[in-house]
């Protein structure tokens, strides 16, 4: 063969090479240990104990219950039972230290994330009881005439 296709060959193995030896130094050993149907084989194993180390933000409900019982109750026998205490009312931390006092996401936007109402019938989404932003209430927050606690009340 003429050299001007051997040329080019050599080139492409050559950054062929180089990209294997490259991957060889900068990827971990350890990433990708249970294959590839572990969370898209996108896995390091030393990487346990950096999330172990990560502060902790979102406590969940249960935290919630021991300061404020009759607020967990009344969300867990309303439709919003399935909803964590923290999606409106942001991150506890190390709440009620640092911050003494969780922010309150009384957006309209919040609540449309799910109740605004979608054409899919097959949709669990259907299910919701759903409004159309454009016309029910457009510039008043949600939470003036609805209690998010207990929906099916009045804000109190």
């Amino acid at each position: 063969m003429k050299s001007h296709v051997w040329r080019p060959l050599y080139l492409a193995l050559g950054a062929i090479a180089l990209l294997l030896v490259a991957r060889k130094l900068m990827v971990p050993a350890d990433f990708g240990v249970h294959g590839a149907s572990f969370t898209y084989n996108f896995y390091r194993l030393a990487s346990i104990d950096d999330w172990k180390n990560m502060p902790v933000h979102y406590r969940g409900k249960d935290t919630c219950t021991d300061c404020h019982e009759d607020k967990v109750k009344a969300i867990n026998a309303s439709p919003h039972a399935q909803i964590q205490c923290e999606n409106c009312h942001g991150p506890a931390g190390d709440h009620p230290d640092n911050p003494e006092l969780l922010e309150i996401d009384r957006s309209r936007a919040l609540c449309l994330r799910c109740h605004t109402g979608l054409p899919y019938p097959s949709s669990h989404r259907a299910d919701l009881p759903g409004v159309d932003p454009e016309n029910h209430n457009p510039r008043t927050e949600c939470a003036e005439c609805h209690n998010p606690h207990n929906p099916d009340l009045e804000a109190m």
